[in-house]
């Protein structure tokens, strides 16, 4: 069998979850979109579900797959619905639902539900994605309310800059949230991943942890509280091939890389197919045999090459880790000009072994 694999490390997920927790005294929706960003929903679910306060997706087929999983805890659908005829299914499987446009309000008027609703009422408080306008806010709060379909009302918003821990935007959209919510009566909800570990002054009665749980932070620089996280995938995979080669030599396609010295150069079963960025280049950190080295050459779509002339015990069958504990994804993001978020979304092909059950 192919090597490449990608070990999620369900206690790291536990102790991520805790730590959001512990940090903001609220409770947390664990944002497990887009397939818990490449660590499998359902399994992450199972593993939070005996403490998480709720789970949150991008939309009603992620949440119904929790459900037939048989995960009976509250789910958010952070983008709400997308055609009135949802709303039926919102209702039937209990699931909570953001309202972020006046066209949703009127749906919601519009539709027959067969039992209240619980809505987030997005206020755009800054970012300018999706959200109401602040001055349509408390007419959009008191439709709700009067619609008679819906029996519960939280408050929310979503920060733009909140991973810039100097910039003034957090602030600003802090106090645009403030005004807009000023006087309902409703539990409100500001704190995303970098909102959870740098922002203690969001105001937050529920926090909504997604990148954090995977163990990665959202910040370009230190942070206290991210380095208190614990990574929870580990992408790792072996060497195929070794072959020496003299100075002046190409190694793959377009000869990106040109030894110069005598290398060693081992292949690597993993490549962009799995999800590893095609742009990483040159120097970014691998670890070969327990030791850190770098990566040389163009990645390929099945097939990667790192430089083995510093790891002398590296052979034929020496495990890699393209990024987990050692190597963290936010090192791998930095050097291939993306973000972790997207190279944990992009993981695909390669098999997932759990571990910490």
């Amino acid at each position: 069998m192919r090597p490449a694999r990608a070990l999620i490390d369900l206690q790291a997920l536990r102790h991520n979850y805790r730590l959001a927790r512990e940090l903001t005294g609220a409770k947390a929706l664990a944002v497990i979109k887009a397939d818990a960003y490449g660590h499998g929903a359902v399994r992450c679910a199972l593993a939070l579900e005996a403490e998480a306060d709720g789970f949150a997706v991008a939309c009603i087929e992620e949440a119904l797959e929790l459900r037939a999983a048989g995960i009976k805890a509250p789910v958010l659908l952070l983008e709400g619905f997308f055609e009135a005829s949802e709303l039926a299914l919102i209702a039937e499987h209990d699931l909570w639902c953001v309202v972020h446009s006046l066209w949703q309000l009127e749906a919601i008027e519009q539709t027959q539900v067969h039992k209240p609703l619980t809505v987030w009422l997005k206020l755009d408080s800054g970012m300018h994605r999706v959200g109401l306008h602040p001055k349509d806010y408390h007419e959009a709060y008191r439709r709700l309310l009067a619609s008679g379909k819906v029996s519960r009302i939280v408050l929310m918003s979503h920060f733009a800059r909140a991973d810039e821990l100097d910039a003034d935007a957090t602030a600003q959209q802090i106090a645009v949230f403030e005004a807009a919510r000023q006087g309902l009566a409703a539990e409100c909800s500001l704190r995303n991943s970098p909102g959870v570990l740098g922002w203690p002054q969001a105001p937050s009665d529920w926090v909504r942890p997604g990148l954090m749980l995977y163990g990665a932070t959202p910040f370009e620089v230190a942070q206290a509280q991210a380095q208190r996280l614990q990574p929870v995938m580990t992408l790792q995979s072996r060497v195929i091939s070794v072959r020496e080669l003299p100075a002046g030599e190409p190694v793959g396609y377009g000869a990106k890389f040109v030894s110069p010295r005598p290398t060693r150069v081992g292949v690597v079963a993993m490549g962009y197919a799995d999800g590893y960025p095609r742009q990483a280049p040159n120097g970014t950190p691998v670890l070969v045999a327990g030791q850190r080295t770098q990566l040389i050459g163009r990645v390929s779509m099945d097939m990667l090459s790192v430089d083995l002339t510093d790891v002398p015990q590296a052979t034929v069958g020496s495990p890699v880790e393209l990024w987990g504990k050692q190597v963290l994804a936010s090192e791998v993001a930095a050097h291939a000009g993306t973000i972790p978020y997207q190279i944990f979304c992009n993981l695909k092909r390669v098999l997932r072994d759990y571990i910490g059950e």
